[in-house]
C-alpha cells in the first residue's frame, strides 16, 4: 500500500513539473503567424530576392522591400514582370498630389497590362502608408495585372480594398520628384526596373544632347571641295 502511494505522489509531482510547460505551449501563437512580418524590412542588405529596383528618369534609384507573406501573388507577379523588362521605359501615367503615384501601363494610358491573367485580390490588414506600394485594379476586385501605386500620404481607406504588397525602403525622395498630373506634361519613367539580387548597375538617365550652333564666320570659313 505505502509503495503505492509513493507511486501516485511521483505521478502526481511528475504532472505539476510539466503543467507549466504545457500552459507555455498552450499560448504560444501558431507557427503561421509568426512567420508573418508586421512590417517591412528596410535593411536594403538582406533579402535581396525580395527588393524591387526602380531607376527613375529623375536620376534616382528606388528600393521596394516586396513582402510575398503580405500577397504571395502579386510579389511573384512584379517579380516575373520586373525579370522580363515589362517595366522598362513605362512611365507613371496618374500622379495626384498628396495622393500617390500610379505606373506600370505600357500604354501609358491607365488602361493596359500585360498579357497574363489577371491576379485575385490578396487584400490584407497591413495599412496604407506613406511608401506603401500596392496593386491597382479596375472596379472588380480580380482585376489587378500588372499596374502598380506608391502612396505619397497615409491613405487608410485603401486598406483591404486595395493589395498592399510592399514598401518603398530607400529612395522616397524619388518618389516624391514624380511629375504630377493624369498624365503629367512631362512624365516621369521607370528607366529600368531590376530585383536586387540579379545586381544589375543603375541605369541613369542620359544628357540631352547639345545641337551644335553654327554661326556666319564658321560657315564663310568652311573649306568645300
Amino acid at each position: 500500500m505505502k509503495k503505492l502511494f509513493a507511486t501516485c505522489l511521483a505521478i502526481a509531482a511528475g504532472a505539476a513539473l510539466a503543467a507549466p510547460a504545457l500552459a507555455q505551449d498552450a499560448t504560444a501563437e501558431p507557427p503561421q503567424q509568426q512567420r508573418i512580418p508586421i512590417a517591412a524590412n528596410y535593411d536594403v542588405t538582406e533579402d535581396l530576392e525580395n527588393i524591387l529596383y526602380l531607376d527613375l528618369s529623375n536620376g534616382t534609384r528606388v528600393a521596394i522591400r516586396l513582402v510575398p507573406e503580405w500577397a504571395p501573388s502579386h510579389v511573384e507577379r512584379v517579380k516575373q514582370l520586373t525579370r522580363s523588362g515589362f517595366y522598362n521605359g513605362v512611365i507613371f501615367h496618374r500622379v495626384i498630389d498628396g495622393f500617390m503615384a500610379q505606373t506600370g501601363d505600357p500604354t501609358g494610358t491607365g488602361q493596359g497590362g500585360s498579357t497574363l491573367p489577371d491576379l485575385e485580390e490578396e487584400f490584407n490588414q497591413f495599412p496604407h502608408v506613406r511608401g506603401s506600394v500596392s496593386m491597382a485594379r479596375a472596379q472588380d476586385e480580380n482585376s489587378a495585372n500588372s499596374q502598380f501605386f506608391i502612396v505619397f500620404y497615409p491613405r487608410f481607406a485603401l486598406d483591404r480594398n486595395y493589395t498592399n504588397f510592399g514598401r518603398v525602403i530607400d529612395g522616397m525622395e524619388g518618389v516624391d520628384a514624380i511629375s504630377r498630373g493624369e498624365p503629367p506634361a512631362n512624365p516621369t519613367r521607370i528607366l529600368q526596373a531590376s530585383i536586387a539580387a540579379d545586381n544589375v548597375p543603375q541605369l541613369m538617365p542620359q544628357a540631352p544632347r547639345q545641337q551644335q550652333v553654327f554661326t556666319a564666320d564658321m560657315l564663310s570659313n568652311s573649306q568645300s571641295n
